[in-house]
């Protein structure tokens, strides 16, 4: 991806293809040619005088067919994980349909795997292969699908597919969002495809719709539910009361959770999706490292009450949005983070239960958008994989490529102290006269303006319950520092943030 490329707003670049073994074109159709018109000169003498006109466009060419079968698109697929089985099972069994989608024939020429001696029912050994390396640098294999993940060797490897003309389908989120811009870079100089709808929330089409259908628009907030792990454990905490390790060991059970959670809980697989949405959306290079990051492991049964008592849910959401404050550049600051949230049951989002993923986009023009769906799995995963496929074997066959990346917005990411939201803060505080009034002293000395307190005695003390107006991060962080130092506060128990309202 070039740094300072102007996107492909509308269309799709035409390329020559890099070894030359996409089908020949030719303008079969050949010039336009008027009708011939005669004419006689004064002079008597007959002469004819054919006048032609030529375009001076030519029209679309169109292949040459010899009546011999087209030659068939050679497919090498990285990984044979759940997602790599079943993308090489749909290549097998869905042959003929995809054929007839495509105008060619795919054909499966190798499968790089770490261990050769694992049975995989239904492939044919013989694609098997260890040296990954050796597939990707083929001179025959015109399209790639890598889903080994992680770092390395899958950047490696998609660079050496990109750099010897292969167009390259991806489900690494991990990847693109760390490096995202070098893969982009080199699909570019190479003239192919780099295509990922599967990187984010699995079968729901949603980067697709932000890279090409919504392009002509200003989109303004992407937030989604985008890590099935934390919305299947945040759900049952909310719908049976139970407490998180309870939840997450069911969890794992199960196979929503790996047996090292952290990735999940913790938000980094939802900041890396939340990265790849706003690079989409806001036509700027932003990377998980720019990501605001807070996970779900302190979330409490207290948080999921306190949260019904004020008729909102708890989901880990990945937001991202275009302020109107400006940086340096001149250009519009955007905010990319993922943490807890309450939001009102009445929100889209709210509504999304179990391991499924949601995301809700509002643009200028075409309003409020949700996108909702199965956001991992084998099947989804693979279907998403699949429509990438399809695409850039299409586009090999005409011999175009489709977009690329579009970072020419190039727009600063703002420090989660400039972010504006309302905030949920529960406080354990001795029951004695003039409490709330020094409590609320903390809050107006720090800009922070209440909306609304709620008391529950206990005993000697009390909760009190404390939901604000909008207000700067920094200014809520500063307001929690001052009421632990307050000697009526026995602790400030937890602190969310609210979104969706206000």
């Amino acid at each position: 991806m070039g740094k300072n490329e102007l996107p492909l707003a509308v269309g799709q670049r035409l390329r020559d293809h890099p070894r030359g073994d996409t089908e020949p074109f030719t303008n079969n159709a050949g010039h336009f040619r008027n009708n011939t018109e005669h004419f006689r000169n004064d002079a008597g003498a007959d002469e004819r005088r054919e006048a032609e006109v030529t375009t001076t466009t030519e029209p679309a060419a169109r292949p040459q067919s010899d009546g011999q079968p087209m030659p068939p698109l050679r497919v090498a697929l990285l990984g044979c994980g759940t997602v790599g089985s079943e993308v090489a099972r749909l290549l097998t069994d869905s042959a003929d349909d995809l054929h007839a989608r495509i105008g060619r024939r795919l054909e499966l020429v190798g499968i790089a795997v770490r261990r050769l001696n694992r049975t995989r029912e239904g492939i044919d050994p013989a694609l098997f292969t260890t040296d990954a390396a050796a597939l990707v640098a083929r001179s025959d294999v015109d399209l790639v699908i890598e889903v080994i993940g992680g770092i390395e060797p899958a950047r490696s490897l998609i660079l050496s597919a990109l750099q010897h003309g292969a167009s390259v389908v991806t489900a690494n989120k991990a990847l693109l969002a760390e490096d995202g811009g070098t893969l982009f870079a080199a699909a570019e100089q190479a003239g192919v495809d780099l295509y990922f709808e599967a990187a984010v929330a699995g079968a729901i089409p949603i980067v697709r719709p932000l890279r090409e259908s919504l392009v002509g628009d200003e989109i303004t907030s992407v937030i989604g539910i985008v890590n099935g792990t934390t919305n299947y454990i945040l759900d049952k905490m909310d719908t049976e009361g139970a407490g998180f390790s309870e939840t997450l060991a069911d969890a794992q059970t199960l196979g929503y959770a790996e047996a090292d959670p952290t990735a999940d809980v913790e938000g980094f697989d939802a900041a890396a999706k939340a990265a790849i949405l706003a690079s989409l959306a806001f036509h700027s290079r932003v990377t998980a490292a720019d990501v605001y990051r807070e996970g779900i492991s302190e979330v409490t049964t207290s948080d999921i009450a306190s949260a019904r008592a004020i008729g909102s849910v708890v989901k880990l959401l990945a937001i991202c949005e275009l302020s109107d404050a400006e940086g340096d550049n001149g250009q519009r600051r955007v905010s990319v983070r993922v943490h807890p949230a309450m939001i009102p049951r009445s929100h889209p989002l709210a509504s999304v239960g179990g391991a499924y993923n949601a995301v809700f986009v509002e643009s200028r023009s075409a309003g409020r958008l949700m996108f909702y769906g199965p956001g991992a799995g084998g099947s989804p995963t693979a279907s998403a994989v699949l429509g990438d496929l399809v695409t850039v074997a299409r586009n090999r066959v005409r011999g175009a490529a489709g977009p690329g990346e579009s970072s020419y917005a190039a727009r600063p990411v703002s420090p989660i102290d400039d972010v504006v939201t309302r905030y949920h803060i529960s406080l354990e505080v001795a029951d004695v006269t003039g409490v709330l009034a020094s409590i609320a002293t903390c809050f107006a000395e720090h800009g922070v303006s209440i909306q609304t307190v709620r008391q529950q005695g206990r005993g000697s003390d009390a909760q009190l319950v404390i939901v604000t107006h909008r207000a700067r991060d920094a200014a809520l962080s500063a307001t929690v520092r001052a009421l632990r130092s307050l000697e009526a506060v026995r602790e400030v128990a937890s602190v969310m943030r609210v979104e969706g309202e206000g």
